[in-house]
């Protein structure tokens, strides 16, 4: 099968961009042909052009649109699998691959397609003010803390619905967990078009450590929606117990300044550090604050046979088996975290038990080879659909 994926990588290395390389590659390894376009938001000077050019390719892009047209041309792709669209493709290429004939897949990772910022968060708490097409609220609210970027995102959304890019022009769409599917039943996707397929996580070359652990560890990235105060406080709590950070802290070094001393930040780590940082951690604490979708950490610190205590929010729930594979309790309270983080560090078999359920729960349920599966049956899907359409 020929196979176009289409992604706007994060100036940052993240969850999408990682989700993208592991769907490449397995789609590879079982003898698809795969095409790429890709676009970097590190690509953005951050001058008042670059930001300009920003602002006008997230609303419509005809150089995003022209090369795909290209591509569907040259590459005669079967399908078309879309990830992230924002700020340098734009939904201004949805139009081409349907008139070209071409079922378009899109994986949504996040909430953007009816939330401008993606998060339904602003200013640290939930906020759901721009749902049912009312997209105005993220510049009264200024979500994104500069007017400018909030109305850029705003105007962005707005078109995109008023024209129906997605709607009209999405064959199917995946979506991480059944939360997320009901939030965008709730405004007015249909149901019949959104199919949930978790992320996949491979075992092989992952370590699967015996030890103890010696800290409570966080993963991830260091920023509002991912709750880190919370953990902080937490650990201001437990101050016999050491905590660990693993993350860049850089556009919040103000969490750095004011941590007590039983929490360490240890900067951004990769590959061998990061696979270390796994094995030395007691488990594994997930604070987000936001409706996370997924939580790939999750899955992670599973597979090393590691406990996860986790915020009872969003599609989390849906991963960690509350008493059985982790913990959950209420967002933002730094106080019941605290008392679960106590009551796991004290029962080290416990962890052990938990952490081994939470390993066999990933290699049953989330192994590449089932995600393979679930999504070789969307594209057929997308294609059925597609053809019928035509004739």
């Amino acid at each position: 099968m020929n196979i176009l994926l289409i992604h706007n990588a994060y100036t940052t290395f993240g969850g999408e961009d990682k989700v993208v390389e592991n769907i490449t590659k397995i789609l590879k390894e079982k003898g698809h042909q795969i095409y790429l376009f890709k676009r970097d938001s590190a690509e953005i000077t951050n001058t008042p052009i670059g930001n300009v050019r920003a602002f006008f390719s997230g609303i419509y892009s005809w150089k995003s649109k022209q090369t795909v047209r290209r591509y569907i041309k040259e590459f005669k792709p079967d399908v078309v699998h879309i990830h992230n669209l924002y700020p340098l493709i734009s939904p201004s290429i949805l139009g081409e691959c349907r008139d070209s004939g071409v079922p378009v897949v899109m994986t949504v990772h996040n909430f953007r397609l009816i939330c401008p910022n993606g998060l339904f968060l602003t200013k640290g708490q939930i906020c759901e003010k721009c749902s049912g097409g009312r997209e105005y609220w993220c510049v009264f609210r200024n979500c994104e803390s500069n007017l400018l970027k909030s109305f850029g995102y705003a105007l962005r959304n707005i078109i995109a619905r008023k024209r129906k890019f997605f709607l009209d022009n999405v064959t199917i769409y995946i979506c991480l967990t059944e939360f997320q599917k009901q939030r965008f039943v709730q405004e007015g996707f249909p149901k019949d078009k959104i199919i949930v397929i978790p992320h996949m996580i491979d075992i092989e070359g992952i370590n699967y450590p015996k030890a103890t652990g010696e800290y409570v560890g966080y993963i991830g990235r260091i920023s509002t929606e991912k709750g880190l105060p919370v953990l902080i406080e937490a650990a201001r709590i437990c101050e016999d117990i050491q905590f660990k950070a693993a993350g860049s802290y850089n556009q919040h070094p103000e969490l750095h300044d004011n941590a007590p001393q039983n929490f360490e930040f240890c900067g951004s780590l990769k590959n061998g550090l990061l696979d270390k940082f796994y094995t030395n951690s007691r488990f594994i604490v997930v604070p987000s604050i936001w409706y996370e979708v997924f939580g790939l950490v999750v899955l992670e610190a599973m597979i090393r046979g590691k406990v996860v205590i986790c915020s009872r929010i969003g599609g989390l729930p849906e991963l960690v088996d509350d008493g059985v594979t982790g913990l959950l309790f209420e967002p933002s309270n730094a106080k019941e975290l605290a008392e679960k983080i106590r009551y796991l560090w004290d029962r080290p078999q416990l962890c052990k038990k938990m952490g081994e359920a939470g390993r066999e729960k990933a290699i049953q349920l989330y192994s590449p080879d089932k995600y393979y599966k679930s999504l070789m049956a969307v594209y057929e899907k997308a294609i059925e659909i597609t053809n019928k359409a035509i004739n």
